[in-house]
């Protein structure tokens, strides 16, 4: 397991890595200035947070369902420069935060790793695909602890996705303190009616919110 971890943490800093060999190798360094103006073309840009849907990862396979008792939607896709690699992201619908994720895909077992800035590891995924092309398995924090079941079951092509609301949507309808008795509607006096019917409690067309 600690093999894997140390691979899939080398994954997401290659492409960092990558851009500052190349650097390094095309821009002989001569001076001290010129040593900063390297390092400053080296450095990857500024991750703007919180992180927003990759239009990259938005054509990957989906898949809907639950982590924990949290909705959420993935996009998985295979890597273009490792066979067994795999990246994207997922989403939660309730608050639309989104989370990175890479790692390996061996047959019908996904390890994966996440981040919520890029850079930095916060949980590990572990998991089965079915037959039918549904994944379920746990995700834990770095260090292994407080599992969470996902259970997740691909989209058709076309069909939606759960909507992810912001996070800063709000509930239009507030719980209500338990300790506050609801308010009663007044109820007006039977009204006769020209046929001499009565409406029910003096209310008509009475609309319940959801």
């Amino acid at each position: 397991m600690q093999e894997t971890k140390t691979k899939h943490r080398a994954s997401w800093h290659a492409i960092i890595a990558a851009a500052t060999l190349a650097v390094m190798t095309a821009l002989p360094v001569a001076t001290h200035a010129e040593s900063d103006a390297v390092k400053e073309l080296a450095a990857p840009p500024p991750i703007q947070l919180p992180l927003k849907p990759s239009p990259e990862f938005a054509k990957f396979p989906q898949y809907a369902g639950t982590l924990g008792k949290r909705q959420i939607v993935l996009r998985l896709g295979a890597k273009t420069d490792d066979p067994s690699g795999v990246h994207g992201e997922y989403q939660f619908a309730d608050t639309g935060e989104v989370i990175l994720i890479a790692g390996d895909r061996d047959g019908d077992t996904l390890e994966v790793e996440e981040s919520n800035d890029g850079p930095h590891i916060t949980g590990n995924w572990v998991g089965k695909f079915a037959a039918d092309g549904s994944l379920e398995g746990e995700r834990m924090n770095v260090d292994d602890s407080d599992p969470l079941e996902f259970s997740l079951k691909p989209l058709a092509a076309g069909q939606k996705a759960p909507s992810a609301a912001p996070a800063s949507a709000q509930v239009q309808n507030p719980v209500q303190n338990p300790a506050q008795k609801p308010a009663q509607p007044s109820v007006q006096p039977p009204a006769q009616s020209g046929t001499g019917g009565q409406s029910v409690n003096g209310v008509s067309n009475l609309k319940i919110g959801e």
